[in-house]
């Protein structure tokens, strides 16, 4: 989305009659120290604070923040390798007041975690690849280091004592004749995965990044039963397994032919057709490079985050938009391209959106008076 230095932010319009309404949770996707929980007007409700950063999260049932971190500053020869670029320091959950209940150290987190059912919860991290399967990858841009080792992902199940009683490992389960990285993106990584969700039968649905991929996993096999999208999306993120049995995805579409472009698409596993797509009008007035995400909400709408420029909007079934919002907080070290390029910006990595009848928000204090100081400044831009 292209702008001008003199946008307005925050709230920029609300169609009471038509949106779902609930409460809004953002957060710069690096750099920021806080997290907030914002009403239909844009204005703040609640905040949680980390020192150690706060990059993404979402709410538990119970009314605690599960969320990452900022990049671990580790320094030295411990400090992440550059594929490891977008890797964190933890896994936290922070109560209602931002005290800190639980947490999940390693270097080399990144992107994405999901809290089981049981209690346990899903970490994704980088592990170094087998040399000489990484030899065999296909694709990419070979590294000016080409000792440093490739990496790929691994999915953790995690007790709350922080025992691993379950992993899975992408590379063990791909192909290399099928599964190829983008021409135009290096080979630190082979997938790069930036999304860890769960369907209805507990299967892994993830997203690939680097090979333009995403799939569900079976969680007693490991083996993929649905993988889908070389040629028909580009560097997508988040897909969500919707009550239909649908797949919603938010294709960032970067490195397609011809004009770039992003769009969020519905899709059917059982013959991959698309259901159901949501462009901008002209098709490049959405666009973002990277992050981002989409969710369907209760009435049938779609919220949706275009990550880089910090938008959020909602749009119903027929694609009108009834809620638009620019992240008005800006952060220092929160990075333009994946990491590579430090900057002060508004990205948000994804939204989500609790009615207030969301067993996290009952008997919560939601009285945006108390941040009074906050809203003044940035209510409107």
């Amino acid at each position: 989305m292209g702008w001008s230095t003199h946008h307005p932010t925050g709230l920029i319009y609300y169609a009471p009659q038509h949106a779902y309404r609930g409460y809004t949770l953002t957060a710069n996707s690096r750099g920021s120290t806080d997290s907030y929980l914002i009403d239909m007007e844009g204005r703040v409700c609640h905040r949680w604070h980390l020192d150690e950063g706060l990059g993404y999260g979402y709410l538990l049932d119970n009314g605690h923040l599960l969320a990452r971190t900022n990049r671990a500053n580790t320094g030295g020869a411990d400090q992440p390798s550059r594929g490891a670029r977008t890797a964190v320091g933890a896994i936290v959950e922070l109560d209602w007041d931002s005290n800190l209940v639980w947490a999940y150290r390693n270097p080399m987190v990144h992107h994405d975690f999901q809290r089981l059912p049981n209690g346990n919860t899903l970490v994704l991290e980088f592990q170094e690849m087998p040399a000489e399967l990484a030899a065999q990858v296909k694709g990419g841009i070979q590294p000016e280091d080409a000792s440093e080792p490739m990496l790929g992902d691994v999915v953790h199940e995690v007790t709350p004592q922080g025992e691993t009683v379950n992993s899975w490992r992408s590379w063990e389960h791909l192909n290399v004749e099928e599964d190829v990285i983008c021409f135009l993106e290096n080979r630190y990584e082979w997938t790069h995965q930036n999304s860890l969700n769960v369907t209805k039968d507990g299967d892994l649905l993830v997203s690939f990044r680097q090979t333009s991929t995403v799939g569900i996993v079976d969680r007693v096999s490991g083996e993929f039963t649905w993988k889908w999208g070389p040629g028909e999306i580009s560097h997508q993120h988040n897909p969500t397994y919707l009550d239909n049995g649908h797949v919603l995805i938010f294709d960032n579409g970067p490195h397609h032919v011809g004009a770039s472009f992003s769009r969020v698409i519905e899709v059917d596993p059982n013959n991959n057709e698309i259901a159901w797509e949501y462009l901008g009008d002209p098709p490049i007035s959405f666009y973002s490079y990277h992050i981002s995400g989409a969710e369907r909400l209760p009435n049938g709408n779609t919220l949706i985050c275009e990550g880089a420029p910090g938008r959020a909007f909602e749009v119903t079934p027929n694609k009108e938009i009834v809620w638009e919002y620019i992240h008005p907080f800006h952060s220092a070290g929160n990075t333009g391209l994946g990491g590579d390029a430090a900057t002060v910006g508004n990205s948000m990595f994804r939204v989500h959106r609790y009615g207030p009848d969301h067993p996290a928000l009952q008997g919560r204090d939601l009285d945006p008076s108390r941040h009074a100081n906050l809203n003044r400044i940035y209510a409107g831009g």
